[in-house]
């Protein structure tokens, strides 16, 4: 990194000229007079997602209830549609993608999938890091089989509280295991694990894995049919653009569309018998066969857009850009903060991260705090975690340098001295 960075402004400001990707930027709604660092928890809002919210308003007030069959884009295929362009993203196929629901929800959904308790392998493995909604779900599916998670979750504890050590899962892969459930990328510490690696581990132990991908969709390339993990769900709204609350998604290999939904509904039922009304449920071999309830089109139109950008900027480009701005982003914390306290959290190696950087520090709360105050945004994770993502789309090399000095004109001031170390509702 000394050899192709400097510390000098400039040399940010020179990047940006260079940058290929940059016109993506006016493609956004930015903040006025904000460097926005949080787009791994709410990304921006792209003018191309703000038009195809309109365009579906629009048609909706010029056909009413036509609107689901002879819309531009008819609303009763919509998801379909939309998951189309979504698969390449994750490396599907086109059928084995569905945008529906929630990333909850749709944990729920596998887990009552795929969840085979009267089996010896009635064990789900689950590591200690994962963001706890994937835990909470697993555990009330567990409980509606009247059985108690102490027993039937197999833990896997990190060994320095950061990362996730993957030889320690494939060796928690017993003979009781039937799922595997991870995250792609630990929300704190950002570390990306091998899926692949895992997957294949999994599969010669007669195990199924799936993962939640929320936090290495839209930042990290994926090939999961190529993988053959069993089954994927993520939300939308992070490095995708599409919105607070957007409609998230759920990926399920081919080989198990023969396998009846765990949550039933139906718009699961077959498309063309659909309207039947029948009281028999016949689902559609294909991932959409485990929607539920009608997609809620306001929140699924503004990932048609960020769908849009995505294609045109490249996913490939995009990794590439990622990994080069949080690689500058490591080498400006460890030249201009050295000796103020900070650590970096995120493994260094670019196959083991995804697209954040995990900035630590003792007094990180109140740092987070004061940052907000001089116009960055990012988060605080506890216990000590400030999350900066410099979002490859919209996000300039010289908001990174920025962000890098304004958080040293705080430690020099001691501006976080005078804010509070009890955190608010949301952090």
């Amino acid at each position: 990194m000394e050899a192709e960075f400097k510390t000098a402004e400039e040399f940010s400001k020179k990047l940006d000229e260079k940058d290929e990707l940059k016109d993506f930027r006016d493609r956004f709604y930015l903040l006025k007079d904000r460097i926005y660092m949080d787009g791994n928890s709410l990304g921006l809002m792209s003018k191309d997602s703000e038009d195809t919210l309109k365009r579906v308003m629009n048609e909706w007030q010029e056909m009413g209830i036509d609107v689901w069959t002879k819309a531009s884009s008819p609303l009763f295929y919509y998801a379909e549609k939309i998951s189309q362009k979504l698969a390449p993203l994750v490396g599907a196929d086109e059928d084995e993608v569905i945008v529906h629901s929630s990333t909850t929800v749709n944990i729920h959904s596998v887990i009552a999938t795929f969840f085979a308790p009267d089996t010896p392998r009635n064990k789900i493995v689950l590591d200690e890091l994962n963001f706890p909604t994937d835990r909470y779900a697993v555990e009330s599916q567990i409980r509606l089989k009247n059985l108690d998670p102490e027993k039937h979750i197999v833990e896997i504890k990190s060994r320095d509280g950061r990362t996730i050590d993957e030889e320690d899962v494939v060796n928690a892969m017993q003979d009781d295991v039937g799922i595997v459930f991870l995250p792609s990328v630990l929300y704190r510490s950002g570390q990306l694990l091998d899926m692949a690696y895992l997957t294949e581990r999994a599969h010669e132990k007669g195990i199924l894995i799936g993962f939640d991908l929320s936090h290495s969709v839209g930042a990290v390339p994926h090939k999961l049919s190529e993988w053959g993990v069993d089954f994927a769900v993520w939300c939308n709204y992070k490095y995708l653009n599409a919105g607070p609350g957007s409609v998230a998604a759920l990926y399920i290999n081919r080989r198990h569309f023969g396998k009846e939904p765990g949550l039933a509904g139906w718009h699961g039922y077959i498309k063309a018998k659909q309207f039947d009304l029948l009281n028999e449920f016949e689902h559609e071999r294909h991932a959409g066969g485990w929607q539920t309830g009608t997609t809620h089109i306001f929140s699924l139109a503004p990932l048609e857009g960020s769908l849009k950008v995505f294609h045109e900027a490249g996913l490939g480009r995009l990794r590439e850009k990622s990994l080069h701005m949080t690689s500058y982003m490591m080498y400006l914390i460890e030249e201009i903060l050295k000796g103020y306290g900070f650590s970096i959290g995120n493994p260094r190696e670019n196959k083991r991260r995804g697209g954040h950087v995990a900035l630590e520090h003792q007094e990180a709360l109140r740092i987070n705090e004061a940052l907000k105050e001089r116009g960055v945004i990012p988060d605080f994770r506890p216990p000590n975690v400030i999350r900066l993502a410099p979002a490859a789309l919209y996000t300039q090399y010289n908001e990174v340098w920025r962000v890098i000095a304004i958080i040293k004109d705080i430690m020099e001031e001691k501006a976080y001295d005078k804010y509070s170390k009890e955190r608010g509702v949301i952090s």
